[in-house]
C-alpha cells in the first residue's frame, strides 16, 4: 500500500474504502460530529473510520494518521465506551475493519537494513532464528474453556507472537476463533509488528459455544490462506489449533483437506481429558488424525493454562523448523490405491503368491495410514470378491499382511466385470474425507472372457487411473484397452511371473508422475 495517507472526512465509513489495507488521514474535532461506531476492536464496515480510530485510541481529538485493515463480516459487534466515544452494538454486518496506529516508513526500513533478518529477541528473553512462515492461530473460544482460561490462552498466543517476532519480513500471524461457527479475527498481513499483533489479540472477544475445531480448520483452509489476503508463495503455511480438552466435532475431513492444500496442522492440546472424561470424547484419536503426520512433531501438549510460559519457546522452535514442514499432498501420502488381482485357475497357487508379493511391494512404497495413502484389493475369476476396502486397514503393516494373506480363489477370467465391481466397491465406498487420487492396478495372466473396453472407459471417466500388468498369456490388446492414456506408460507385460518384481519401482514412479501431473 502507499505510504502517503489519503485524507478522509469524519463521515467516511469502512465500507467506502477499496483497499484491503489503507493509510488514512482523519481531520481534527470529529468527536463533535458524533460519528456512528458499531463494535469494539473490530468494527462493522458501516462505522465511521475516524470515529472507530478515536474509540480505539489510535488518534486523538486533533485527528491523525491511521492504518485500516478490512476483515470479513461477523455477528455480534459489541458496544463499549472508550476514549470518550460510545460505540453501539450490532447483531450482524457484511464486512468489518480494524484500525491501528501508523508506524512511519523510516522506522520500518531501519529495522530491515540487511537482506537476512538477524536472530530476534522477544520480550521473553528468548531468541529464534529467521522464521519465514505464515501461521493461522486457531483459538478455542468454547464455553468449556470459559472467560478466565480464554484470557490465559490469549496471553499464551501473544507471547508466542512476541517470541516468533512477527514482522513484515519474518513470520506472519493471523487468528481464527473456533466456536459453534468459526470467525476470522485478523489475517496474516493485517498486523505486521509484534506489538500490533499483541494489541489485536488482547481485543479479541470471547464467543462461547462448542469447540468445533474441525469446522474452524476447514474454514481456515478455505478462506484464510490466499494470496489476496497476504499468504506468501513458497512460505510454509501452518495452522496451530489450540484445543482445551477435546473438540466437539470430527477433525478427519478437515485434516485431509488441510493436507491436500499443503497446510501443516499442529494440534496444541491443553488439559487433556481425564480417564473418567474419555467416554465424553467423540473421537479419542482426534489428536493423531488431525495433525500433519503422526510422528509426534506436529503434536503439542500442555497440562494446564496456568503453566504455559515455559512451553512458548519449544512450540515456537517447532513452528520455525521449516525443513520439517512437509505436510503437503504427495503421491506417497494421498493416493487411493486399488489392486485388482486375477485369481483364475491358470495362475496357480504358487504364482498367485508371487503376484501377492508383487502388489505388497508396490503398496510398501506408500505412506499407508488413516490420514495418508489407502490400499484396497479385489480378487476376481468369473466372480469378484472384495478382499478389503480402502478404509479397512489404517497402517502399512496391516495392509501388507492383508495383501499377503489373500486366499486363492481359482476359476475363470472375467476382467471387465471385475473392473466394474472394483469401481463400485473400492472407489465409491470410501469414507467421507478420504480424498486422494484414485489408481487401479490390474494384474492378470490371460484372456478375459468378457469385454474390458467398456468397463475400462467407465473407470477412466470416473477419474480412476488404470495400470494394466499382464503375465504369460495376457493379450496385449486387452492390456492396452484397460490402461489409461498414454497407453505405453500404463501397460506392463512379462512372460514369467518372476518378472513382476522388475516392474515395482517403475510402477511406483509412474503413479507418482501421474499424481504430480494431475496436481
Amino acid at each position: 500500500e502507499s505510504s502517503v495517507p489519503v485524507p478522509v472526512t469524519c463521515a467516511t465509513r469502512g465500507a467506502d474504502l477499496v483497499e484491503t489495507r489503507q493509510l488514512l488521514l482523519c481531520p481534527a474535532h470529529c468527536a463533535q460530529y458524533r460519528p456512528s461506531v458499531f463494535g469494539t476492536g473490530v468494527y462493522a464496515a458501516v462505522s465511521s473510520v475516524c470515529g472507530a480510530a478515536m474509540h480505539r485510541g489510535v488518534i486523538g481529538e486533533s485527528g491523525g494518521t491511521l492504518m485500516v485493515h478490512k476483515l470479513p463480516g461477523r455477528t455480534n459487534y459489541l458496544s463499549s465506551t472508550s476514549n470518550g466515544v460510545q460505540s453501539q452494538p450490532l447483531a450482524r454486518w457484511t464486512a468489518s475493519f480494524t484500525v491501528t496506529k501508523w508506524v512511519s516508513p523510516p522506522q520500518e526500513v531501519s529495522s530491515h537494513t540487511s537482506t537476512a533478518a538477524p536472530p530476534s529477541t522477544s520480550k521473553l528473553g528468548e531468541t529464534v532464528p529467521d522464521c519465514q512462515v505464515d501461521v493461522a492461530l486457531l483459538l478455542d473460544s468454547s464455553h468449556n474453556i470459559g472467560q478466565r482460561r480464554f484470557n490465559l490462552q490469549k496471553s499464551f498466543a501473544s507471547k508466542l507472537a512476541l517470541m516468533l517476532r512477527v514482522g513484515e519480513h519474518g513470520p506472519h500471524v493471523g487468528v481464527v476463533q473456533a466456536s459453534d461457527m468459526p470467525r476470522t479475527e485478523f489475517y496474516l498481513t493485517n498486523y505486521t509488528q509484534p506489538k500490533d499483533v499483541v494489541f489485536a489479540i488482547k481485543e479479541i472477544a470471547f464467543m462461547g459455544g462448542n469447540t468445533n475445531t474441525g469446522k474452524a480448520i476447514t474454514h481456515t483452509v478455505e478462506t484464510f490462506f490466499s494470496p489476496e489476503l497476504g499468504v506468501r508463495r513458497g512460505h510454509p503455511r501452518i495452522i496451530v489449533a489450540i484445543v482445551d480438552g477435546w473438540p466437539s466435532d470430527s477433525l478427519d475431513e478437515a485434516a485431509v483437506l488441510a493436507r491436500e492444500s499443503g497446510i501443516n496442522v499442529f494440534i496444541v492440546s491443553v488439559a487433556k481429558p481425564s480417564p473418567e472424561e474419555l467416554n465424553m470424547v467423540k473421537d479419542p484419536d482426534f489428536f493423531k488424525k488431525a495433525v500433519c503426520k503422526d510422528n509426534g512433531f506436529f503434536s503439542f501438549t500442555m497440562p494446564s493454562w496456568f503453566t504455559t510460559t515455559k512451553f512458548v519457546k519449544p512450540l515456537g522452535q517447532k513452528l520455525c523448523t521449516i525443513d520439517q514442514m512437509l505436510c503437503s499432498r504427495t503421491c506417497y501420502n494421498a493416493v487411493n490405491l486399488g489392486f485388482l488381482i486375477d485369481g483364475s485357475s491358470s495362475v496357480g497357487e504358487a504364482n498367485f503368491r508371487t503376484v501377492l508379493e508383487f502388489v505388497a511391494s508396490v503398496a510398501r512404497s506408500f505412506d499407508v495410514s488413516d490420514v495418508g495413502a489407502r490400499v484396497g484389493a479385489v480378487q476376481f475369476t468369473y466372480d469378484q470378491r472384495l478382499e478389503f476396502g480402502l478404509n479397512d486397514h489404517t497402517t502399512k503393516e496391516q495392509a501388507l499382511q492383508a495383501l499377503r494373506r489373500i486366499p486363492y480363489m481359482s476359476g475363470g477370467t472375467a476382467t471387465g466385470d471385475a473392473i466394474t465391481y472394483a469401481v463400485r466397491n473400492l472407489f465409491q465406498k470410501r469414507r467421507p474425507g478420504s480424498a486422494g487420487r484414485n489408481f487401479l492396478v490390474v494384474v492378470t495372466d490371460g484372456q478375459s472372457y468378457d469385454d474390458v473396453r467398456g468397463p475400462a472407459r467407465a473407470a477412466h471417466k470416473e477419474g480412476i487411473t488404470v495400470f494394466s500388468v499382464g503375465v504369460a498369456w495376457a493379450p496385449l490388446d486387452d492390456l492396452r484397452s484397460m490402461a489409461s492414456e498414454p497407453k505405453e506408460s500404463h501397460t506392463f507385460f512379462t512372460r514369467e511371473f518372476s518378472g513382476l518384481a522388475n516392474f515395482q519401482q517403475t510402477l511406483v514412479r509412474a503413479i507418482c508422475r501421474d499424481f504430480t501431473d494431475a496436481n
